[in-house]
């Protein structure tokens, strides 16, 4: 049996998600841009570039989770405080169901990330800290 908990199993796979999304997106506008299809190649072969850097970044944070390493906690957060930005600017625009599907996700991975068992496994110290405060 493992110690990780499903908890922070399921944060990583949402995590990795995004990722994914990111990167597909970041090869849409790559793969557009090349075949000259972008109305400013000049902006889009910079943003594809970017989106493919954050991609990788998102991917190495949610392995890093996945790994049980502490330091993942907070760009997972992070991230999903973004993606929940992104996801009213989706709503103000009338795109609801992406809307709805981005906040779903982020709402998910926050709840998981920063549920309990996630704090236990991560923080294993803190929980003896809090412990010694309560007995003062």
């Amino acid at each position: 049996m493992s110690s990780r908990p499903i908890t922070i199993t399921l944060a990583a796979v949402l995590q990795a998600l995004i990722a994914l999304v990111v990167a597909a997106e970041g090869c849409y506008v790559l793969v557009n841009t090349l075949l000259g299809r972008a109305f400013d190649a000049a902006q889009a072969l910079p943003l594809a570039v970017f989106a493919l850097v954050a991609a990788a970044a998102l991917g190495y944070v949610s392995w890093g989770l996945y790994r049980l390493n502490d330091w993942a906690r907070t760009p997972v957060v992070v991230t999903q405080i973004f993606v929940l930005v992104v996801a009213y600017y989706m709503w103000t625009s009338e795109q609801y169901a992406i809307s709805a599907a981005l906040a779903a996700v982020a709402v998910a991975a926050l709840a998981l990330v920063l549920s309990p068992p996630t704090t236990a496994t991560l923080f294993p110290d803190n929980e003896s800290w809090q412990n010694n405060k309560r007995r003062q």
